[in-house]
């Protein structure tokens, strides 16, 4: 069995211990001796005889068989046991080396003789790193130095480049020291490589240290070394340590490039501090670097996610008058972002701009338009985006193909959705395990999860077996239907699979016990959590929050709010709207108001549907100027109200005989691009009905335009299925 040099501690002990005696005499007049000897035994037939069979048996990787031939000569010489290491370490079955035994010939060399010579040490170094056996290797490199010879330089950089391969950066580091006590310095590309793994690795200090430690030296030239620490230290939140080392290179008279710059930007944005990243901005182009296309996107990027659209788009329109051409990662991110927005018209611009510049699509921008409109809820326009993708000739990869298999089970096509993918593979499509999550949770919305459990056994999974989301989407349909014998048998094949449940498996199992009435069977499995270090998330918290208001167990609610507030993101808005909701149900509108104000205490704003709930709790109680003005702070806010919050208001004004109210708010909403639902259509035609449109023709012709517009709609989607 193969012994490692460094970890065998009975091999340390025995170095440790061992008699270098032999090294006390003149090395140099050994050397003639063993030559001598070997000289006069040179034309011995017998000698040559066990040479060839020493060398046959090493090549047949028989290191005891060769060593047997070899202690049969009368005076083996270096060069023998030398021999013996090459065909050794060369041999077809230099896989199954025996280190051991390879260690123990050459420590019987420095103790018994003949002692190595630089050939031995070169021969092992060389084979070892061959054979993958690096560590031993560098040992045999520094036992070298020990014995009064010198690596070379190339059997040292190639250890360093395979430990570097392998992505192991102790290694790599004890070698590169290893090579600076010789006074040795990799080639640029080399510790370019060093300093980037160590710096992805999140270990700066380091990286530092190699570089700090080679500047003077003039082995570092480029930025491509100090690059990767300046975005290193930017990434960890370090942005002033990174413009300092930035100045000291420039003094030494390196020039920055624009990664360089980009880097800083990057920093700055990600610390809040936009005034420095745009002051670094214009740094760069006094410098003569001009910001390139990654530069802008960076800021571009922050815009979006810090919710800055209309900066972001403006933005483009400043790469345009600086001579920078947005790419398709630009656009991407922007679109992405217009369509999270609801920015139809923007969005429009976008892509007409992106035409004129032949400019195609990429999975991305199908993936951020199709995305944007499913969180939207605009199924059907996500599913129609996805197939003019299609039909355009855009690339389809595995992500476009999950979108598309997500619209197709999201519109109760899950048989389809299965059909194309097993005609897909035919093709030799490759599905993730999200394909098949994607299709398992389609066919658990149909309520068909005996299917889906029986999917189970024929997907071939690519990991071999379901994972822990496709347990949980099956377990989660049988808990929302309170199926116990198939939560039995998800438990059972999980078991048998070997997968571990999670916190959303925990998730699922309480909103069974309080959805069936079992509140107590839910807050002891709460508890048991928290005492086993699962910890809930805030999804967990709201599933029980909203339970216990929904079988009017406001209470015990509040109580849990009170409780669990703080941990970890527990609570987040969701929270809020579920407690809200259920207090303006019950009237209880002076215990909405402090909700309210803790609410924007926890520095979280409120979503459309805390506006919606306060809306209709206005509507409740007669109050529709409330309810408007609260309507205004939605668009004010950027929240685009839904058409069911119209529908609420509109119905409360048609009940209080707000006729030129309606006349105003139907004007909004059309303009607001909100169109009229069927709830909508409903309303209205009950007022026409009683009569109440004849005073004011005006309105009556806004409604019979907007009703006749919703039935050409609705006959054109008939059509369009049929």
């Amino acid at each position: 069995m193969p012994v490692s040099l460094l970890t065998h501690h009975r091999f340390l002990k025995f170095r440790k211990t061992i008699c270098f005696s032999i090294a006390n005499f003149s090395y140099l007049s050994a050397l003639p001796t063993i030559d001598c000897i070997e000289e006069m035994k040179t034309d011995d037939p017998h000698h040559l005889q066990l040479q060839q069979a020493m060398k046959n048996d090493a090549v047949s990787g028989n290191l005891r068989t060769a060593l047997c031939s070899l202690n049969s000569m009368r005076y083996p010489s270096v060069n023998d046991y030398n021999a013996l290491f090459y065909h050794y370490l060369k041999s077809s079955r230099r896989h199954l080396i025996v280190l051991g035994d390879l260690v123990k010939v050459y420590f019987d060399m420095k103790s018994l003789g003949p002692y190595p010579n630089a050939s031995t040490f070169n021969i092992l170094l060389g084979g070892l790193t061959s054979t993958g056996n690096l560590r031993d290797a560098l040992f045999f490199a520094e036992e070298m130095c020990g014995c009064g010879f010198r690596p070379a330089f190339t059997s040292l950089s190639k250890i360093l480049k395979k430990w570097l391969g392998l992505g192991n950066l102790d290694d790599s580091m004890s070698v590169f020291q290893f090579m600076l006590r010789l006074k040795y310095f990799p080639t640029e590309p080399t510790l370019n490589l060093l300093i980037s793994k160590l710096c992805k690795a999140g270990i700066i200090g380091e990286a530092y240290f190699v570089f700090q430690g080679l500047l003077g030296k003039g082995c570092l030239k480029s930025a491509h070394s100090y690059n990767p620490i300046l975005w290193a230290l930017c990434k960890d939140g370090e942005s002033y340590t990174a413009l300092a080392l930035l100045y000291s290179l420039k003094k030494r008279g390196v020039v920055p490039n624009v990664a360089s710059y980009t880097a800083l930007v990057y920093g700055f944005i990600l610390e809040g501090l936009w005034e420095e990243a745009f002051c670094i901005l214009e740094e760069m182009e006094i410098d003569g670097c001009k910001p390139n296309v990654i530069t802008y996107t960076v800021i571009v990027k922050f815009l979006c996610d810090k919710g800055r659209i209309d900066e972001a788009v403006d933005m483009l329109g400043k790469m345009g008058k600086k001579g920078c051409d947005p790419d398709i990662v630009t656009y991407n991110v922007i679109l992405r972002e217009l369509f999270h927005h609801g920015r139809i018209a923007k969005i429009d611009e976008i892509l007409q701009a992106m035409d004129q510049k032949e400019m195609s699509p990429d999975p991305f921008t199908c993936a951020a338009l199709t995305g944007g409109l499913l969180k939207r809820g605009q199924l059907g326009a996500a599913t129609k985006s996805l197939c003019w993708f299609i039909s355009v000739g855009g690339s389809v990869d595995v992500v476009v193909c999950n979108i598309y298999f997500h619209c197709l089970c999201r519109e109760n096509k899950s048989e389809l959705a299965l059909s194309l993918l097993k005609s897909m593979m035919e093709k030799g499509f490759a599905p993730t395990n999200v394909s098949y999550n994607t299709i398992l949770n389609g066919f658990c919305r149909e309520n068909h999860i005996d299917e889906a459990l029986q999917l189970f056994d024929q997907f071939e999974w690519p990991s071999n077996r379901p994972d822990v989301v496709s347990f949980n989407t099956i377990l989660s349909a049988a808990c929302k239907k309170g199926n116990s014998s198939m939560i039995q048998r998800v438990l059972d094949r999980r078991e048998y699979e070997g997968v571990k449940f999670n916190v959303v498996s925990f998730t699922c199992f309480i909103q069974y016990f309080c959805t069936f009435g079992k509140i107590s069977d839910g807050w002891e499995l709460l508890e048991s959590m928290l005492s086993s270090g699962c910890n809930p998330t805030v999804v967990t918290f709201n599933t029980l929050l909203d339970k216990l208001c929904k079988n009017r167990l406001l209470e015990t609610a509040h109580i849990i709010f009170r409780v669990f507030r703080n941990t970890g993101d527990f609570p987040n808005t969701t929270s809020y709207n579920i407690l809200i909701h259920a207090l303006i149900r019950e009237g209880n509108y002076s215990l909405t108001k402090q909700l309210l104000r803790d609410m924007y205490s926890q520095r979280l704003e409120p979503d459309a549907v805390t506006y919606g709930s306060l809306i209709k709790g206005s509507c409740k109680e007669g109050k529709i100027s409330i309810a408007i003005q609260l309507r205004d702070h939605m668009l004010e806010n950027g929240l685009a109200p839904t058409v069911a919050i119209y529908n609420t208001i509109l119905a409360t004004m048609f009940q209080r005989g707000k006729f030129l109210d309606i006349f105003s708010l139907l004007k909004d909403m059309i303009m607001n691009g909100c169109e009229p639902d069927v709830v909508s259509i409903k309303i209205l035609k009950q007022a026409i009905s009683k009569g109440w449109m004849k005073r004011f023709p005006g309105i009556s012709k806004l409604l019979e335009f907007v009703m006749c517009g919703n039935r050409e709609k609705e006959t054109h989607n008939g059509g369009t299925a049929s």
